[in-house]
């Protein structure tokens, strides 16, 4: 191993354009090198795709709102021609989680290694538990914790809990930016 001060070179992350679909992503937002996007995706300001995340949007679209963060592993593909996949502002969706399909609205979170399927829909302020199964269809209602497989409603959200919903994103926002300036 040398000792000297030269990094290597920062790989880009993959962006594809499809069937003349070219991602739209804010000038701001930090899309991590391994990262792979393709197709009818849009991206807004201050928001992040980690590592090895997966954004397909080939037979559908892809919208992700404004400090958002996708987390390390996760995929987010569409159901042809019936339903795309909407990521509200602020929405939190943790490491190796897997959304088909569905609406995660503004100040959303999802925790790791959840699978929210079609046309299912994360309220604001609601929360998904890590692991779960948010089966087709189903409503996450606002002010609960969702957890199980499938997930159901497992009890309210304490007012901390509540508060708390959006730190994530916060936090992940800051992050992003010193990647950003770290990478260059």
């Amino acid at each position: 191993m040398s000792g000297g001060t030269d990094a290597a070179p920062v790989p880009s992350p993959l962006i594809l354009p499809w069937r003349g679909k070219r991602p739209l992503i804010a000038a701001d937002a930090f899309i991590a090198p391994s990262a792979n996007i393709i197709g009818d995706v849009e991206i807004g300001a201050g928001s992040s795709v980690w590592f090895n995340v997966v954004i397909r949007a080939d037979v559908h679209y892809v919208r992700i709102g404004a400090n958002s963060n996708v987390q390390d592993g996760s995929v987010i593909h569409v159901t042809t021609d019936r339903h795309p996949t909407i990521i509200g502002d602020n929405v939190l969706v943790g490491h190796l989680c897997m959304l088909h399909g569905c609406r995660i609205e503004d100040g959303g979170f999802v925790g790791m290694n959840a699978t929210v399927m079609d046309d299912a829909v994360v309220e604001s302020g609601a929360m998904v538990a890590a692991g779960s199964l948010v089966t087709p269809g189903t409503r996450v209602e606002a002010g609960g914790l969702w957890g199980g497989r499938p997930a159901k409603r497992l009890r309210d959200l304490r007012p901390e809990e509540i508060a708390n919903l959006t730190s994530g994103a916060e936090h992940y926002a800051e992050l992003a930016a010193r990647y950003r300036d770290q990478l260059g």
